[in-house]
């Protein structure tokens, strides 16, 4: 793999550079000596509707990041990842989320081997199973009904499941419902399982190399509450191994390609389903790990999310970089970043089934582009990634819109909407989404534009109180539309911040696709294990700070 290109080197980023040192930020004057600016600067990707056009951005300065774009070779970046090159250099693996979503027609090699076949056999076994649990053919070992699936995982093996489960309940089927656990902490496991009847439990263990620490404590405990479940209704005898074994192999199935370890859990091969080592974690909801999901909406719906991280997978694959959404966006956040100063940026969805959007967002921005060092190994010439972070409308607006309206620091926002709500309602004659997006309009409005000390003198204000209530303006945002939340919209939603997310990453020269960073707090965790259950010599081996806190919790332990 050839080096990266250090972008500070190139023509665009001085062109850039002089841009950021001319910059007059005017949002008003810019609309007002420009009727056409948010027409010009709004782009449609099957079907968003994206509009840039209250970012701190002109013509110039976009032609010179489409300058840039070319300058780090995005385009031919672009295409060794669709075509299935080995692009995450650390791991020596290909990067193919948007294999999972191809189409069967499709023809994508990795080490010489199609892997589409590969793709969609995987997936109609997925769907296979999903039909007997929603139709009723699965059952637990009692011949019960299975009514709540419970999936285990974390990481992506949870935060993508998860959001998608939330983001699509409309599409749910009546009576039967998901929870997820991920986090190791006791408490996760004891609620999720509150009130449900084992009896009438499926869980689906999500770990490729099913060795995960938190994925497999959990799932031992899950293994314990549903045998002790089953024992106590006087559905499995107590002491009797192969009546166990038999219920566990009906109320547990893996997402895996450790089929050893799986099968030495107590669970049927057979009820294993597979991803490849070129799928990683943060981008792979639409392989077997979003099978909890297929459960939940059924294969048709499925197979519509998919279709919608396909179309945008094709856009971003084929659109000229001038109006590509995605390239652009990324582009933008290059801008944000590198020479508005931005350290943060917020995802604000105005749609409550939306409310886990941004975490699952954190993990895949902050996970891929939280890197100091360039693919090559060479440090990173400039600042990298963004803290994100969000809640939905309107609940965002009585808590932290204070800060981006009028604190100090410059916060990019990506409002997202829908022009048709899941469950209209009204209050008296007033439709209630309407009043919700009004907010939506109102909040970009607001950061472009601002109030003015007269505008604010001419409510009456008293002048004491005037620059209370200025309102400076020029606060970037973006506005992302679309006609409803559906699993197609959906999808699209998650591979547009997927190729934002590798945009950025080209632009940086880092590998976007692994994640070093988070191996050494778990083994360190794993070291200190003895520690805390009272090892003396593994207790003189922390630091102070460390040992202090271990001493205070074996002190105050119950």
């Amino acid at each position: 793999m050839t080096a990266p290109v250090d972008p500070t080197t190139t023509t665009a980023w001085a062109d850039l550079q002089q841009d950021y040192d001319q910059l007059e930020p005017d949002l008003r004057g810019w609309f007002a000596d420009d009727p056409e600016r948010a027409e010009r600067l709004s782009f449609d990707a099957a079907d968003l509707h994206v509009d840039l056009s209250k970012n701190l951005i002109d013509d110039k300065i976009v032609a010179d990041l489409v300058a840039l774009g070319r300058a780090v070779d995005l385009e031919g970046r672009r295409a060794a990842m669709f075509a299935g090159e080995k692009i995450n250099v650390t791991e020596g693996r290909a990067v193919l989320h948007t294999a999972l979503r191809a189409t069967p027609d499709q023809h994508i090699e990795v080490d010489g081997h199609d892997v589409v076949p590969d793709v969609h056999a995987e997936l109609d076994k997925i769907y296979a199973f999903a039909e007997r649990v929603r139709s009723g053919e699965w059952r637990g070992v009692t011949g019960k009904r299975i009514r709540a699936v419970v999936n285990i995982g974390i990481g992506g093996s949870d935060l993508g499941p998860v959001m998608v489960y939330e983001a699509l309940r409309p599409y749910g089927q009546e009576g039967l419902e998901l929870r997820f656990i991920s986090n190791i902490d006791p408490t996760d496991l004891f609620e999720k399982t509150a009130y449900l009847d084992p009896e009438e439990t499926l869980f689906i263990v999500v770990s490729k190399t099913f060795t995960t620490l938190e994925t497999l404590t959990n799932a031992r405990l899950a293994k314990s509450w549903l045998l002790d479940g089953l024992v106590a209704a006087a559905a499995v005898p107590e002491g009797d191994a192969e009546a166990q074994l038999k219920a566990i192999s009906k109320h547990f199935v893996a997402v895996s390609t450790a089929l050893e370890k799986v099968a030495e859990f107590g669970i049927d091969p057979a009820n294993t389903f597979g991803f490849w080592d070129w799928v990683g974690g943060r981008y792979s909801v639409g392989s077997a790990v979003g099978t909890s999901v297929a459960v939940a909406i059924g294969p048709e719906r499925f197979a519509e999310f998919l279709a919608g991280m396909h179309a945008m997978d094709e856009h971003f694959r084929t659109t000229p970089l001038e109006r590509n959404v995605p390239a652009l966006m990324g582009l933008l956040n290059v801008w944000d970043v590198n020479f508005l100063g931005a350290h943060t940026h917020a995802v604000l969805p105005y749609s409550q089934y939306l409310h886990r959007f941004p975490a699952y967002l954190q993990q895949l921005t902050m996970e891929s582009n939280g890197k100091s060092v360039r693919w090559d190994g060479s440090p990173v010439t400039t600042e990298t990634g963004e803290v994100f972070w969000g809640e939905p409308g309107t609940n965002g607006q009585h808590a932290f819109y204070q800060l981006i309206h009028q604190g100090t620091r410059i916060v990019p926002t990506d409002f997202i909407a829908f022009a048709n709500p899941a469950h209209p309602l009204k209050d008296g004659a007033q439709d209630v989404h309407e009043l919700f997006l009004a907010n939506f309009f109102a909040q970009t409005a607001a950061l472009a534009f601002g109030k003015t000390a007269d505008e604010v003198r001419a409510e009456g204000t008293d002048e004491s109180l005037v620059s209370a209530r200025v309102f400076p303006g020029n606060r970037p945002s973006t506005s992302i539309m679309a006609p409803s939340l559906t699993p197609s919209v959906l999808g699209q939603l998650i591979a547009l911040y997927e190729h934002i997310t590798f945009t950025q990453g080209v632009v940086w020269g880092i590998d976007s696709f692994d994640q070093w960073g988070v191996e050494l707090g778990k083994k360190l965790a794993i070291a200190v294990g003895p520690a805390i259950e009272g090892d003396a010599d593994a207790l003189a081996k922390q630091d102070p700070s460390t040992r202090g806190l271990i001493e205070y919790y074996r002190a105050h332990r119950g």
